[in-house]
């Protein structure tokens, strides 16, 4: 199979990604800017937090809808929605300027589309590339974030000094159009369980509990998407805003912020674009709780830096550190999770590390103001400690199959019994003493490990 990197496919989705996450930062600045003129900085936080409210309520949701109709279907509606909402705004406040409740409008419209397009996106990659090419794609959205980040703030800074809110707005509109058309001409391999086509053969409250009925039948998939949630909860923003607490706090102005927060981000591109060039990475389970670890260590020392050159030094450390173990606890938490569950297990991670870390932003201002922002980053560093204990724990585990094959009993011997019926093709995680015949020499390669790792350990 063709590598991610070299993917026509995979590389059409990427700079849909790209593209719609460009937008969103670009959405975000102009929001907070029209409010802040419109109405002044209180009014501009409580239009923020309107957004937040629907995006984290309805996340869950979220899931069970990309699950039931498709992810790429649930995708490709919100960034229709999303440019059709901003191209409207931009026509309306360029004819009769930004009242505020347009602005409560668009970030409740946003919040609620967020809440149905980040489950979907993140159960998309296994649909586009085979398992072992899946810490690729994670780095590749890693480095597209990175970008997005970098560029989106830039670009909505020159549009509305040049064209104000309006051109800010159809900025951002004319980008989540260019990611639809990019979208439009991606293609999903069909997964064991997607049938949208069927969806109405169950309720989505049944399809909710179905899976939480997944997770708890699959404690080492649950202990995994706790990782998740507590090694990117306080790297949502939190620590950015910890960060500009720890300038202020020392008294190094504007200039050192910048350059830490330049140095995490550049960290993060450089290990998103290692593993996207890597061909495999073996004992990806220990390296992601190793990164863990490591990223625990070096948040809690930027809260104990003695100088800007220390802090800026540590800060592209922990992008390095923060960024493997991002790639590499999501790449294995979709290889290991059932094709169909995919958007419900996604909601819960994504509920995790954007819907619920707004309320971590008061947080980091009570408890710097109360002790110091050196303890608040410890905290953070205790979250990230504890994150990696949990993984210590995580068992390795053989992924399942993600061919459109029904996946095998639980019973050897029924997988036995299924695999010399069914021939050696149908079941590709199946090992080789359990095969009817030879594997044919077109088989796609499952990262289920080398000989000499230890049984059952994953590599990616």
């Amino acid at each position: 199979m063709t590598a991610a990197h070299r993917d026509a496919n995979v590389l059409r989705w990427l700079g849909a990604y790209t593209a719609s996450v460009t937008g969103d930062v670009t959405y975000f600045l102009a929001l907070t800017w029209a409010a802040t003129r419109t109405a002044g900085p209180a009014q501009a936080g409580a239009v923020l937090a309107a957004g937040s409210v629907p995006r984290a309520l309805l996340m869950l949701g979220g899931g069970v809808v990309a699950d039931r109709f498709g992810a790429r279907r649930v995708v490709i509606g919100s960034d229709l929605v999303r440019c059709a909402v901003l191209l409207s705004a931009a026509a309306f406040t360029w004819l009769a300027g930004s009242p505020l409740w347009l602005l409560y409008v668009l970030a409740v419209v946003f919040g609620t589309v967020d809440a149905l397009f980040m489950p979907a996106v993140g159960a998309l990659p296994p649909q586009l590339t085979a398992p072992d090419q899946l810490a690729r794609v994670q780095g590749m959205r890693t480095l597209s974030v990175r970008f997005a980040n970098a560029v989106g703030p830039m670009a909505g800074a020159l549009v509305l000094a040049a064209g104000g809110a309006a051109g800010a707005f159809g900025t951002a509109g004319l980008l989540f159009s260019g990611s639809l058309v990019l979208l439009l001409g991606v293609r999903v391999r069909p997964v064991a369980g997607d049938a949208p086509a069927g969806a109405g053969r169950t309720t989505p409250a049944q399809d909710f509990r179905a899976g939480l009925r997944h997770l708890r039948q699959n404690p080492h998939l649950s202990r995994l998407v706790l990782v998740i949630g507590l090694g990117e909860m306080c790297f949502s923003g939190p620590v950015s805003t910890g960060l500009l607490l720890l300038t202020d706090e020392r008294g190094w102005g504007a200039g050192p912020l910048g350059w830490i927060l330049a140095a995490f981000s550049l960290g993060g591109a450089a290990s998103g674009l290692l593993l996207t060039a890597v061909r495999r990475v073996p004992y990806a389970r220990a390296v992601m709780s190793c990164a863990l670890l490591v990223t625990a260590v070096l948040v809690a020392a930027v809260g104990r830096a003695p100088g800007p050159g220390t802090a800026v030094t540590e800060g592209a450390l922990l992008g390095v550190a923060s960024g493997a173990a991002t790639v590499l606890s999501n790449a294995l938490l979709q290889e290991r999770t059932e094709a169909r569950y995919l958007g419900r297990v996604s909601s819960l991670t994504s509920l995790c590390t954007v819907g619920l870390s707004p309320l971590l932003y008061p947080l980091a201002g009570l408890v710097a103001a109360a002790w110091g922002t050196g303890v608040f980053f410890a905290g953070c560093g205790a979250v990230c400690l504890l994150a990696a204990g949990v993984s210590f724990s995580v068992r390795p585990h053989r992924p399942p199959a993600t061919d459109g094959t029904e996946r095998a009993a639980a019973s050897g011997t029924d997988r036995t019994e299924r695999a010399a019926a069914a021939g050696p093709a149908a079941f590709p995680g199946l090992p080789h003493a359990a095969r009817s015949g030879p594997r044919p020499p077109s088989a796609v390669e499952l990262p289920v490990g080398r000989a000499d790792s230890e049984p059952g350990e994953t590599d990616l």
